[in-house]
């Protein structure tokens, strides 16, 4: 089986195993872009280099207007179709937030983290084939959490009683990617995804960070292109 197939698979395999999840209040509503989204993130992941790769990003988890959308991590719209060529059909969640409305690839919305990512990466390779020849971005919990009015609630937040559950089934996905992917360097997007890849990765993955592209960061604010990349080129990734 190629290593493209085994990531596959894996992410059924975790698709299914936090779908068997349940969460409380203040959560009110989840979204598993890996069930809703498939079609679209089974594409995504056959943009991966199936020789393995050498550098892997880990974001948190899905955005509302990025992967939530279009089952690519960061996923702002723009970007998947246009410069990664995803475009499939999208289904919406069983439990829907009427304020969050999945639309798929027609969404108008843009996620401000996912177009900074993949902006830095249109603008530094040229071509997604140039940048995955290499590289590839994945996510460390595929949830999307949201609370009664909508907004969105991060996996740090959750209580101990069920954070647990989900991050050994995110640490297990995690550590079989790194098995298949074999990156030489793991960054983490944000101190949350680095701490994630600390715990698990093994002897031969270094591991670094770069500051996260949210636009609730003034840091990411001041030219996060320009941060990033110097954490980047500063650490021996580029």
């Amino acid at each position: 089986m190629s290593l493209v197939e085994d990531a596959i698979r894996a992410a059924k395999r975790l698709s299914k195993a936090v779908d068997a999840l349940r969460f409380d209040e203040p959560v009110t509503h989840v979204y598993n872009p890996l069930k809703y989204a498939w079609a679209a993130h089974e594409a995504y992941l056959r943009r991966m280099n199936p020789d393995g790769v050498r550098v892997l990003f880990l974001g948190m988890n899905p955005g509302p207007w990025g992967m939530a959308q279009t089952g690519v991590p960061f996923g702002e719209v723009a970007a998947a179709r246009d410069w990664i060529g995803i475009e499939a059909a999208v289904r919406r969640p069983k439990d829907e937030h009427p304020k969050r409305p999945i639309e798929g690839f027609a969404c108008q919305r843009s996620e401000v983290s996912g177009r900074r990512l993949w902006g830095l990466f249109a603008e530094r390779f040229g071509t997604a084939d140039a940048f995955f020849a290499e590289h590839f971005v994945a996510n460390y919990c595929p949830l999307v959490f949201m609370t009664e009015t909508g907004k969105n609630h991060t996996p740090d937040k959750l209580p101990l009683d069920e954070r647990e559950p989900l991050d050994a089934a995110c640490d297990q996905h995690l550590s079989r990617l790194l098995d298949i992917a074999r990156p030489e360097w793991a960054v983490g997007v944000g101190k949350y995804a680095e701490k994630c890849l600390l715990r698990v990765a093994g002897e031969g993955v270094r591991v670094t960070t770069v500051l996260h592209p949210s636009p609730a960061s003034p840091a990411a604010n001041r030219g996060w292109a320009e941060a990033a990349t110097r954490q980047l080129e500063a650490a021996g990734v580029w």
